[in-house]
């Protein structure tokens, strides 16, 4: 460690109080000041656990097993409560993943932004109103006088956490830690939030502790990462290098489940369509008051796709782009306003039942989507329950051959959703979906929620049951990284309106429309190298 060095984590281990087990184990690493730092692993990694330690806010069932945690020469480990609340928001702030979390409820933005001045700052009012209102102006916030008598729940989840990162910056600690804060974002707020951060402890001289699972991410605001896998660092240096020729065959692992562009499909769309949405419009229901109707909401303005015989069409755009709402409107689970769905030639509600038995849909969070009280086998088993032609024993024969077929197996068929992980519930619901062997299939966000090495299983799955079936899709996501892997035609959508539509390459390579190109600038270009690392090359950037 430099003389320099702010915060130095030497030989730190963690373990679970009631067995011993270790969680995190004998890591090491240090922070400079004004330097972006970044730790990076999949989820169980250890990297949360490791962060919170450093500000001695672990959980009851954990407990420190050994080493030291030194801020400014200072053991944070020794220090008493009266000195962590010292340290904790004015000397080192943490953004945590999902704002909502984090921020009350029950108070108001301007009651929550004030507290953390009303105990760290001896400030007047009318001063910390000041300043209160000057950093959410920096942050975004188009009305940062009417936000301070809002609520959180009144705000996007971007919104939410630039005020989480403005509540932190109010206090200009020395130290951020900044733990998966754009997880739950789309990519252009994604970068719209990172930009913000380093933009603002930038200008205060703030160190930061970047976490993610998100290596891209990490690698465009870092100048130095840590890898963890299963509590330990397998590897750390700087970020370019780590980059170009990872060392560790861990970090060659996340670095090749990064979503690559796939050769180019032909496709014949020459024939009737397999789906033809026209003209569709979808409106919502207004706030009712006692004396009035409330005003309609439109969230879709005349849309119109075609999706042909065994191609993959990616409905990419930003949070309310009205994505979710034209894939469910086309399943049905939304009733349109107007406009016409064709199934086949036929109108989707002259043979609803046809239509439905052939239309499946893959869910972005597989836990709210499968019945707790239900087995793994029970849950692909409903799905075969309308399917004319199968008794009992071939649904449960067809049932197990899609087990097998998503990579589960029989071994499986008797655990309940709770039991299995995240990409295994995920593999379960492609499994429902695509045992009735449906003509086509609406996967909305499907890898969103997953860790990388997790993600890329489920997308190969998916392109390899999309072969063997040839079902047509449409992939809803907001990862147009995901998308330029599985993706035969891209339609991007803004404000519930199709604004371009092309095939994959040439709406990637050569955008027309200016919301398109700040979509793909949010994301990299990626090549790989002979030494197992990968080259980043961020897009429309000259």
């Amino acid at each position: 460690m430099t003389t320099d060095t702010m915060l130095s984590v030497r030989n730190l281990s963690l373990e679970v109080a009631r067995t011993g087990h270790k969680v995190v184990n004998d890591i090491s690493f240090g922070i400079v000041a004004g330097e972006i730092f970044g730790i990076v692993g999949e989820s169980g990694s250890g990297k949360t656990l490791a962060t919170r330690a450093l500000i001695s806010l672990l959980p009851p069932a954990i407990r420190v097993a050994g080493g030291s945690v030194a801020y400014k020469g200072r053991e944070v480990m020794s220090m008493s409560d009266r000195e962590l609340r010292r340290l904790r928001g004015a000397e080192i702030g943490v953004v945590f993943q999902e704002p909502m979390t984090s921020l009350n409820p029950s108070m108001t933005i301007g009651r929550q932004l004030e507290e953390g001045l009303i105990l760290h700052m001896k400030l007047a009012p009318e001063e910390r109103r000041e300043r209160i209102l000057d950093m959410l102006h920096r942050v975004g916030i188009r009305d940062p006088g009417g936000a301070l008598a809002a609520y959180p729940h009144e705000f996007s989840g971007g919104m939410r956490q630039r005020i989480m990162l403005a509540s932190v910056m109010l206090l200009k600690p020395a130290l951020l830690i900044a733990d998966e804060p754009t997880t739950a974002l789309d990519a252009v707020i994604q970068r719209d939030v990172m930009e913000l951060m380093v933009d603002l402890t930038r200008a205060e001289g703030t160190a930061v502790l970047l976490i993610s699972h998100d290596l891209p991410m990490v690698a465009r605001y870092t100048s130095r990462i840590m890898v963890m896998e299963k509590g330990a660092i397998v590897e750390q240096g700087r970020t370019e290098d780590l980059l170009d020729a990872p060392q560790h065959p861990y970090t060659r692992k996340l670095l090749s489940s990064l979503p690559f562009r796939n050769a180019a499909r032909a496709i014949d769309a020459s024939g009737v369509p397999m789906v033809s949405a026209r003209n569709i419009v979808v409106d919502y229901p207004g706030r009712k008051s006692l004396l009035k109707k409330g005003k309609l909401k439109r969230a879709l303005h005349g849309v119109s796709i075609d999706i042909h015989e065994g191609e993959v069409v990616a409905l990419v755009g930003g949070s309310g782009s009205g994505k979710t709402t034209f894939g469910r409107t086309i399943a049905g689970l939304v009733k349109e306003s107007g406009g016409q769905i064709r199934f086949r030639g036929q109108s989707r509600n002259e043979d609803w039942a046809g239509f439905r038995l052939n239309c499946q849909m893959v869910f972005q969070d597989p836990y709210s989507s499968l019945d707790p009280r239900m087995t793994i086998l029970s849950l692909v088993e409903e799905a075969l329950r309308l399917v004319p032609g199968l008794d009992a024993a071939a649904k449960r024969k067809r049932a197990l051959e899609t087990l097998e077929e998503v990579g589960l197996g029989a071994a499986y068929a008797d655990r309940y959703p709770h039991e299995l992980s995240g990409g295994q519930r995920q593999r379960v619901a492609i499994a429902r979906a695509v045992a009735r062997r449906p003509r086509f299939l609406i996967a909305d966000e499907p890898v969103s929620a997953l860790d990388v090495t997790v993600r890329a299983q489920v997308l190969e799955l998916f392109s390899e049951l999309q072969k063997r079936h040839g079902f047509s899709c449409l992939f809803i996501s907001h990862d147009l990284g995901v998308v330029e892997q599985v993706a035969d035609r891209v339609v991007v959508m803004q404000d519930g309106r199709i604004i371009e539509e092309g095939d994959r390459d040439t709406v990637f390579d050569h955008p027309k429309e200016a919301y398109t190109r700040r979509l793909l600038s949010a994301i990299p270009a990626l090549d790989q190298n002979d030494k197992g690392g990968v080259t980043l090359k961020w897009r429309l950037e000259t």
